[in-house]
């Protein structure tokens, strides 16, 4: 009997603890929300961007790869030997 009396005041003290963490949490909690929606903010931000870069980057990747596309058809129609002006490329030196 009279260890569930004293077993009322304890469960009332621990209960009085965790309020108590739990009140002393409550700033580094909203600090932390803070944070995410900081973060929320800039990821989309950083989406809008790609999303608007996106078909500029496709459209000189394309661009590359027909350039690449020349070069490759030039060198293999060509007999592999390369002009006087440069030894290494074919392309005439810079002035």
């Amino acid at each position: 009997m009279l260890g569930s009396a004293l077993a009322a005041p304890r469960r009332v003290l621990q209960v009085l603890r965790s309020a108590r963490a739990a009140a002393e949490a409550l700033p580094r909690i909203a600090d932390l929300l803070g944070d995410l929606r900081d973060t929320g903010t800039q990821l989309e931000r950083l989406s809008t961007f790609a999303a608007q870069e996106l078909p500029e980057i496709v459209y000189q990747l394309e661009a590359v790869r027909g350039q690449l596309t020349a070069i490759e058809r030039r060198l293999t129609a060509g007999d592999g030997v390369t002009a006087p002006a440069s030894p290494r490329s074919g392309s005439p030196r810079p002035s």
